[in-house]
């Protein structure tokens, strides 16, 4: 709708003899028409105009026969509001063909691969990791309906430090169960999932432990990690994220693709030897320091991995590269994005989501939490208390960046105050409706040939226009990267059916008006049912 608008926008400045592109926006108030433009106000610097004149001459330019009425407003806005038969016209061509309705077609022949989640194999997926979760995934379905090819990736983070204190912490475990003091490793894990490890380690290797420390820890390090990723997939299963690729941090040390990302930047005279450790001259492509790739000891960094990561994945020629990541990396995103130029690539090509803490709330009061004390709650006990539904949806109710509440019992309450179950009731009232009219003898109207005239409460109208913003919505999400923006919309979209729902009926004697109103409500059934589909939430029919 928005494109159809700007093209008569772009049709008005083509006859002032100006070729420019249009940024078409919906007034934050309904007063100021259905649609408004700064165009004038942007051109009017470049053309040494008065922005309000200039907007007035493109107003008497615009000759469109849907055109309800236009003017300027404040400083040079250009106010649009369309006719009636504009909008019931879209609306129509919704009903003729509900499947493709908000499918578009602006990430055609792109590709794009999200990497999300990412948690070291470690421990068990806690509410924070399934924020991330909820973000990516949510993310590519809507990239997938804006026409992107999209893959999902998973980085197994099975080669570094952290995994080997698994491994520690678990022999340490052993140890204690046999009755033998150990010292437990700095920085361990103290969860009770590591000593149910330890259980299970002592039952599936019982001659292991007699095996030498180093070695012992060694196995139960790819062992454990690979026990707790099994644990992580059934998660995420059950949390309705899939991934198409899983890659393993431990084969590009395999493939010594690590080394050749370093000889790289070595030939190209970016790497230095300072104090027995090589740096990476990350400074020279606007980083604020030098960063250190390997250590004195020989060691790599995680750094030095992550450049032959992203360098592989830059080189599998995608257009984009979506990382989602949480808050406490956001020193980390300079560098990576360094590291790519470096190694011949647009920086740019790199888009970082950053994932801010969220809190559990019960009972009003914070939950303490920490991954590394094993003080926090499981991502599959919250899915297991409160339901995948309202996970997903409440952990998309605020842009990814901004810290964010979770109060369980809101989410597990039957109210207008938890968001998920207001916008579910919503598909569900409407399928009521429908079943209503079926055990009254009432016929379900072919969509497609339904007359809509007779909707001409301004509630009504405003629904439909509503409900046409969707397909906008898509294209707008698709670029900001801002899947948050879907649950604000079906929420004000299932404010809006509410309202009109509580006041006015749907199954009227007059035909003509209940088949216009029961077209209406289809159409915001469509909508909320497709956008609970993109948010990975359900659409049930009975609530």
């Amino acid at each position: 709708m928005k494109a159809a608008v700007k093209e008569i926008v772009e049709g008005a400045l083509r006859r002032l003899g100006i070729e420019e592109g249009v940024q078409v926006d919906y007034p934050k108030d309904p007063r100021f028409g259905d649609y408004t433009t700064n165009v004038a106000m942007v051109l009017a610097g470049k053309l040494k105009r008065n922005p309000r004149e200039l907007a007035q001459e493109v107003v008497r330019a615009i000759e469109h026969p849907m055109v309800e009425s236009k003017e300027v407003a404040g400083g040079g806005f250009i106010n649009l509001r369309m006719k009636k038969e504009w909008w019931l016209s879209a609306f129509s061509h919704l009903l003729r063909d509900p499947q493709s309705f908000g499918t578009l077609d602006v990430g055609t022949g792109k590709r794009v691969q999200i990497e999300f989640v990412s948690a070291n194999p470690t421990g068990p997926l806690h509410i924070g990791h399934g924020r991330g979760a909820a973000v990516g995934d949510s993310l590519a379905r809507i990239l997938e309906k804006a026409g992107y090819q999209v893959e999902k990736e998973y980085y197994v983070n099975d080669a570094g430090r952290q995994v080997k204190v698994l491994g520690e912490s678990i022999w340490a475990r052993c140890q204690e169960l046999m009755g033998r003091e150990v010292e437990f490793p700095e920085g361990g894990y103290r969860g009770g999932y590591v000593v149910d490890l330890a259980k299970q380690a002592m039952a599936e290797f019982p001659d292991l432990l007699d095996s030498p420390k180093e070695k012992a820890i060694e196995e139960l390090t790819r062992w454990g990690a690979e026990e707790i990723l099994k644990g992580i997939k059934g998660d995420l299963e059950a949390f309705g994220v899939s991934f198409d690729s899983w890659y393993r941090e431990r084969y590009l040390y395999d493939t010594h693709l690590v080394n050749k990302a370093l000889e790289v930047l070595r030939e190209k005279g970016l790497l230095y030897e300072r104090e027995g450790a090589l740096w990476f001259a990350s400074t020279r492509f606007g980083d604020d320091k030098d960063r250190v790739v390997k250590r004195a000891n020989g060691d790599p960094t995680y750094l030095a991995s992550d450049i032959a990561y992203h360098a592989l994945k830059a080189k599998r020629g995608f257009d984009m590269l979506i990382d989602v990541w949480g808050a406490d990396h956001h020193g980390y995103v300079p560098r990576v994005r360094a590291a790519l130029q470096a190694m011949g690539y647009n920086a740019n090509l790199l888009q970082v989501l950053l994932i801010q803490m969220v809190s559990l709330v019960r009972g009003g009061q914070k939950v303490s939490m920490s991954t590394r004390e094993g003080t926090f709650v499981p991502l599959s006990e919250l899915l297991n208390e409160v339901g995948k539904d309202a996970v997903r949806f409440i952990l998309l109710t605020r842009k990814c960046d901004a810290h964010l509440d979770f109060d369980v019992d809101l989410a597990k309450s039957q109210s207008e105050e938890n968001p998920v179950f207001y916008v579910q009731y919503a598909h569900a009232r409407i399928s009521s409706i429908f079943r209503t009219a079926q055990e009254r003898g009432i016929s379900i109207p072919s969509w497609e040939e339904v007359d809509l005239t007779p909707l001409e409460l301004d509630e009504e109208m405003a629904i439909v226009k509503k409900v046409l913003q969707f397909p906008d919505l898509i294209e707008a999400i698709a670029r900001s990267l801002e899947p948050h923006r879907m649950t604000y919309y079906l929420h004000e979209l299932s404010a809006a059916f509410h309202r009109y729902y509580n006041h006015h009926r749907v199954l009227l004697e007059n035909r003509p008006m209940r088949e216009a109103r029961m077209a209406l409500v289809k159409g915001v059934q469509v909508v909320v049912k497709e956008g609970l589909r993109l948010l990975g939430v359900n659409a049930p029919f009975r609530m």
